[in-house]
Order: structure tokens, then C-alpha cells, then sequence
């Protein structure tokens, strides 16, 4: 240590006595080898304490006085004159007390890191795990009746689904051509263009049946549905906003609360419907036997940001089966009235 070297020739007299009963002595002091001697006026060493061990009763008092730890009825007494020793001393005893090892310290950060390991869990490992779990457990009709409870919220804005009795047969026609089993709802407003709501069922814009010539367009809407319904899109989307204990809700009484369905209702009708793989979405028309050429011209008239939909468009060169009748797509373009 730099700072014995630096007092390893100083000496100083002081007073000192072995317990209580005993009188003071004059003894002289040095600082020795991590060690504190203290000897008689003729040079024979009365005692060593260890500078790791010395405290100081007091931090102002005329004369200062050291004990040993542990033993404050042996005494050491410095008067002011004695400043250079009473120096040494003190900042031998701060040395020390800094190199000490400090298990308080280390308790506390072990503990503060554990804290924050929990804490980063729950922010960002649980709420994406009981999402997971949820998509897994949550059965069927446990879907079907949060569909129809978002559907309730939707029809608030949009008014009820769009229903003539001339129209049921191609509504089915669409639905069993696309794979959309939950059924096919059509609506005035309320969505931008199309929806798939957790248990199965889709809604349409009325714009999609109203505004083109041929039912391929519409009947791509549905199939992109359908992919981010395989996807998991829709639930998840749904328990990823709702948040964590939306998810422990419905995991424990089956039911999300009610203001959690009504944000999501607002939210999910305006919002732009998140892009389908290209690939997926050609597998799903070619399953279909349906062509993607349309559909790509309805999402971009140029052509230019879909031109892997209309250059892999599965049926081009073959003529699929129609959709539908022109006298059924006729009729379902006037469901709402239009």
C-alpha cells in the first residue's frame, strides 16, 4: 500500500492505557507493517494493532482517541499536536475501509438484477407467451362468440349487415368457393374494405360487390382474409392489443372485457389491412381455382406494385369455373340497395 510507505518513518507520542482500570501511559506510536505499534519510552513495543481494525471513538474530539474494534476500553489518546499522526491514521483507516469487500453492496445489485430480470420477462416474454398459449387453448366457440360480440360494436357505425333473400345463394356460392366457413357479411360502412373476425366470419365493404364487373376481385379480398386467418392474424392481433391482463382474463373466464372489445372494434375498422405473403396468397387462389389477376388490378390499377400477382396468377391461360351466375352476381351487387 502506497500510504504505509509514505508513513513508515513517522512517530508520535501519545497516551495510552491497556482497559479501564489501568492509568495512562506516555508511549510512543509508529506505523509499522499493516500494523499500528505502540511502545514504551525505551523503545520496547507494548502492543500492535492492526490498521484494518482501528476505530476512532468520536471524529472531533480534543485529544482524538482510537480503539481497537471490538475493544473500546484499550485506548490510544493523540493530542493536536500530534496532527500528522492523527492524519496517517485516518486516511490508513478510509484505505482500508475502501478495499474492504462490500456484501452489502453485491446482495443489493444481485437482488436489483434479479428485479430487472423479472421485470424484463414480464414486459416482454409473458404477454407474447399467453398470447401463444391463448391461440392454442381458446376453443372455437370461444372465437366465434368474440366475432359476433366485435360484430355487435362494428354495427353500431356501420348499421346492420346488408340481407335480401335473393342473395343468400351467392353469398354461399362465395363463401364455400373461398373456404370462408364462418360466412360472408356485407355492410355499408364500418370497414375499409374487408375483415375477418375471430371465429371465422368475413365483412365486406358493399364497395367490393358494388364497384366491379366481375366477382374474382371480391373473392380475392376473402382469400387474403382467409391467409391471415390461417395466420393467426386476426386473434392474435386482437390479444396483442388488448394487453396482458386482457389475456389472462380470457384465459381464466373465457370472456374479454367489454371496454378491451369496444378499443379494438375502433381501432381495427380504420386501420389498413396488414399485407399478405405473395406466395400464400397465389397458393390460396390457386386452391380455389380462382384467378389473382383481378384482385391484383383492384389493389393497384397500374399493375405496377402487384405485378407478382398478375405474372403468377395460377389460372392464367385456363378457364376456371365461374364463381357464381352472372344473374347471382347481379343480385348480390344490389344487396345493399345500390
Amino acid at each position: 500500500m502506497t500510504a504505509l510507505k509514505k508513513y513508515a518513518r513517522l512517530e508520535a507520542t501519545g497516551l495510552w492505557r491497556q482497559t479501564p482500570e489501568d492509568q495512562r501511559r506516555e508511549v510512543v506510536v509508529s506505523i509499522g507493517d499493516a500494523t499500528l505499534i505502540i511502545s514504551s519510552t525505551n523503545d520496547t513495543a507494548l502492543t500492535h494493532w492492526s490498521l484494518a481494525a482501528i476505530e476512532r471513538a468520536g471524529t472531533s474530539d480534543d485529544p482524538a482517541t482510537f480503539h481497537p474494534d471490538g475493544d473500546p476500553g484499550e485506548t490510544l489518546q493523540l493530542q493536536a499536536d500530534e496532527a500528522q499522526m492523527i492524519e496517517a491514521i485516518e486516511t490508513l483507516r478510509r484505505a482500508v475501509i475502501k478495499s474492504r469487500p462490500r456484501p452489502g453492496r453485491l446482495r443489493w445489485l444481485g437482488a436489483t438484477l434479479s428485479t430487472a430480470a423479472v421485470v424484463a420477462l414480464l414486459i416482454f416474454w409473458l404477454p407474447g407467451a399467453l398470447v401463444n398459449h391463448a391461440m392454442k387453448v381458446v376453443p372455437w366457440v370461444t372465437r366465434t362468440q368474440i366475432g359476433n360480440e366485435l360484430l355487435e360494436r362494428i354495427e353500431r357505425v356501420a348499421g346492420p349487415p346488408c340481407e335480401t333473400s335473393d342473395t343468400l345463394r351467392p353469398l354461399a356460392q362465395l363463401a364455400a368457393r373461398t373456404g370462408a366457413t364462418g360466412g360472408i357479411a356485407v355492410l355499408r360502412g364500418g370497414v375499409r374494405t374487408s375483415l375477418a373476425l375471430p371465429g371465422g366470419k368475413v365483412l365486406l365493404n358493399r364497395a367490393l360487390v358494388e364497384d366491379f364487373e366481375e366477382p374474382d376481385v371480391v373473392a380475392g379480398y376473402i382469400l387474403a382474409e382467409e391467409v391471415r386467418r390461417a395466420n393467426q392474424s386476426g386473434m392474435r392481433d386482437l390479444l396483442s392489443t388488448a394487453g396482458l391482463r386482457a389475456s389472462i382474463t380470457l384465459l381464466t373466464t373465457g370472456d374479454l372485457p367489454a371496454r378491451v372489445l369496444d378499443r379494438y372494434a375502433e381501432t381495427v375498422v380504420a386501420a389498413a389491412r396488414p399485407k399478405v405473403p405473395e406466395q400464400e396468397l397465389l397458393a390460396a387462389f390457386a386452391a380455389a381455382q380462382v384467378r389473382s389477376t383481378p384482385y391484383a388490378y383492384a389493389q393497384d390499377i397500374s399493375g405496377e406494385s402487384t405485378l407478382a400477382l398478375i405474372e403468377g396468377d395460377p389460372m392464367a391461360g385456363q378457364t376456371p369455373a365461374p364463381i357464381m351466375k352472372d344473374a347471382d352476381w347481379l343480385r348480390l351487387q344490389a344487396i345493399c340497395g345500390g
